[in-house]
């Protein structure tokens, strides 16, 4: 598939969308430091991505975050996102930190689809439902991908399949219309000079 159009019996069957991080959620870059002994990082999130992630919320669909990396950022992002399945394994085991999430919803992959970019995605992409490759993904990865975005992580890739995902299901135009509506109602609104 090209990422053009997604099957709607396929888009239907998802309830979970789960993604990787570095190279999906971000553009694989990282920035570490050290200040007075303390180590910190930092990752670059793409704020349109971040808005498709709250139209799947609005249709109803359950975000997941699956990252092989342990990193403060990837929680507050998770945070302000209001997605509250996350697994992060320092070894890079995220086939098992997803089972084990999906096995709490009483879920199987037959529900979820996957957006990935590297090596340590393909155990989950063999198994999911529905496999996506962002735009930068390797070459093995994007030739078991279902879903080929022409984006790359980082810079609008999870919107892109966000967008793809709630055309097919039928959502996107409601999706679009409740989020604009949500915005349109006046109140006051703190403004500081």
């Amino acid at each position: 598939m090209s990422g053009a159009r997604l099957d709607p019996a396929v888009a239907a069957r998802v309830r979970y969308v789960a993604f990787d991080v570095d190279g999906v959620l971000t553009d694989g870059g990282i920035y570490l430091g050290d200040v007075d002994g303390a180590r910190h990082e930092f990752k670059r999130y793409d704020i349109q991505d971040g808005l498709g992630i709250y139209f799947l919320r609005l249709a109803g669909l359950i975000p997941i975050i699956v990252t092989g990396r342990v990193s403060v950022s990837v929680e507050l992002r998770a945070r302000e996102l209001g997605i509250e399945h996350v697994a992060q394994d320092a070894d890079a085991q995220k086939l098992i930190g997803l089972r084990t999430i999906l096995d709490k919803l009483h879920l199987d992959m037959e529900h979820v689809a996957y957006v990935g970019d590297d090596f340590p995605d393909l155990a989950i992409l063999r198994r999911v439902a529905l496999p996506v490759a962002v735009g930068n993904a390797v070459p093995e990865i994007r030739d078991i991908a279902q879903v080929r975005l022409t984006k790359h992580g980082g810079r609008g890739a999870i919107r892109e399949f966000c967008e793809l995902l709630l055309r097919a299901r039928g959502q996107w135009d409601e999706v679009v219309h409740r989020y604009v509506s949500e915005r349109s109602v006046e109140r006051r609104t703190m403004v500081t000079s």
